[in-house]
């Protein structure tokens, strides 16, 4: 505490030598003259004087016939003597001072945590639409209502927690593990649901749990044709129908069908290959505007560039609309080559592993396939031609069945004369 008193009002080392310097000790402490840190160097001693003290110590000097020398300033009134002869300096820490305020009273980044579902790029784009985004002032944000809005038009999000810390903008939500059902598709649903077909084929095997089924094995079937339907017919005693009933179908359909691809690889290539000449361009920008310290264009004719930068940050939640960084660019030479038998092989039997392996993960079996592979001077092409078979149906709503209305008076009759 006292070192930072000190400080505050400022103080001198001094160099003190001559006929009497203990004597001068004795008056400055008889005269109130505030010294310390005093130490003996044999012909001189040093220490440690306040300003005033200083200033008084003048008389003290002549009268016990010492001389001082000053070697060093310190303090508070010292450095704002220095930094009023520095007016840039001054002025331009004043300017960053000034530039600092006006910047924290605006959001200059938005975090978004606990999404899973809802991408952020969805999220950033709805908030967006509210009016939320970077260099917006703090105070036109009002969180309690983004907090509601982002519950209402998500019914996937059950809680949201917004905060502002320094320059940043905190949206903490959590989505519901639930399956969240529309309205729309219950009141359909409460209509019936028809199973269709998504692809053409034939039906090789079907399994009946709830709903009518319109197909049989070894039927053909097109894109949108009704496998099964969810009208249920009731019947009168006649065989003519009385009314239908609306219910979700549910089956285990496999269709077949055919499905023809090609590959291609071209035996001639060209290859990147990098020469190791590399520039580094430092580059600041500012919203959309961007300073590159470089003059002339780059000297390559073929590079690839990569950028870094971070954005500027003075607290921990306090960031300035400013980045930084540098800019890579890798120069780069194209080389012609040629494929051989071999590599060729290769590459065709690779891009047909993945088709099998993406049909695979999809749930398609391969019931049968053939494949040729065909060369000439210029390209291989792989040819295949594959029986595959899979579950590609699909829940649309039901189409209402109409019921004729005579039937149902005359069946309404004929429960009255029965009772």
């Amino acid at each position: 505490m006292l070192h930072w008193i000190q400080y505050l009002r400022g103080y001198v080392t001094v160099k003190v030598w001559g006929y009497s310097v203990e004597r001068l000790l004795n008056l400055c402490g008889n005269h109130d003259v505030l010294v310390w840190n005093i130490e003996d160097h044999g012909d001189y001693h040093t220490m440690h004087i306040s300003i005033a003290g200083f200033f008084a110590l003048k008389p003290l000097l002549k009268k016990t016939g010492t001389r001082a020398a000053v070697l060093g300033k310190y303090g508070l009134p010292f450095f704002v003597s220095k930094m009023c002869r520095r007016k840039l300096f001054v002025a331009g820490l004043v300017c960053c001072i000034l530039f600092w305020c006006l910047a924290s009273r605006f959001i200059w980044d938005i975090r978004i945590e606990g999404n899973f579902a809802l991408t952020e790029d969805v999220l950033m784009d709805y908030l967006e639409e509210r009016g939320v985004h970077t260099a917006m002032k703090k105070s036109e944000l009002e969180i309690e209502e983004l907090e509601q809005a982002l519950r209402e038009d998500y019914d996937l999000i059950t809680w949201t927690s917004v905060q502002l810390r320094g320059t940043t903008l905190l949206i903490h939500i959590k989505e519901n593990e639930m399956p969240v059902y529309d309205d729309r598709n219950k009141a359909a649903s409460d209509k019936g649901m028809d199973l269709v077909a998504e692809k053409a084929g034939v039906v090789t095997y079907i399994i009946t749990r709830s709903g009518v089924p319109q197909v049989a094995c070894g039927d053909s079937v097109e894109k949108g044709d009704v496998l099964v339907s969810g009208a249920v017919p009731v019947y009168n005693e006649d065989t003519t129908v009385r009314k239908y009933q609306y219910v979700e179908a549910d089956a285990d359909i496999t269709l077949a069908y055919d499905r023809n691809l090609s590959l291609e690889e071209e035996i001639a290539y060209d290859e990147k290959c990098y020469t190791g000449e590399t520039i580094e361009i430092p580059v600041i920008s500012a919203g959309e505007k961007e300073i590159v310290f470089r003059l002339g264009k780059v000297p390559y004719t073929f590079y690839d560039a990569s950028e870094e930068k971070k954005q500027v940050q003075l607290l921990d939640h306090l960031y300035l609309p400013l980045y930084y960084g540098k800019r890579t660019v890798q120069e780069y030479e194209i080389v012609p080559k040629m494929h051989t038998d071999e590599e060729m092989k290769t590459l065709l039997q690779e891009r047909w592993r993945k088709i099998i392996a993406t049909l695979n993960e999809k749930g398609v079996q391969i019931a049968e396939k053939n494949v040729t592979i065909k060369k000439n001077d210029k390209k291989w092409v792989l040819y295949a031609h594959m029986q595959l078979e899979e579950s590609a149906v699909k829940l649309v709503p039901t189409v209402t069945e109409p019921v004729d209305d005579s039937s149902e008076e005359e069946t309404s009759e004929e429960e009255e004369q029965t009772d």
